[in-house]
């Protein structure tokens, strides 16, 4: 149960970073701050990869349990 909650709580943070980052982008761009907008898409793409990496994680395990099954 603790690692579905973990999951969730790793998903809901990827959320919340790519939603920081795209406000601070949208903030930058109405300014005119160039800063605020880059650090706001590299935001955004810190999280999408966080997001990738973990279906990574996730369907390697599932590989991984799969294999395990099969041998037994």
């Amino acid at each position: 149960m603790s690692g579905t909650i973990d999951r969730a709580k790793d998903r809901a943070r990827h959320e919340v970073d790519r939603a920081r980052g795209r406000a601070k982008e949208l903030a930058g761009r109405l300014t005119g701050d160039e800063r605020r907008e880059a650090e706001g898409r590299t935001d955004r793409a810190r999280a999408d990869l966080r997001r990738s990496w973990r279906s990574v994680r996730e369907r390697a395990r599932g590989i991984g349990d799969s294999l395990r099954k099969g041998r037994s």
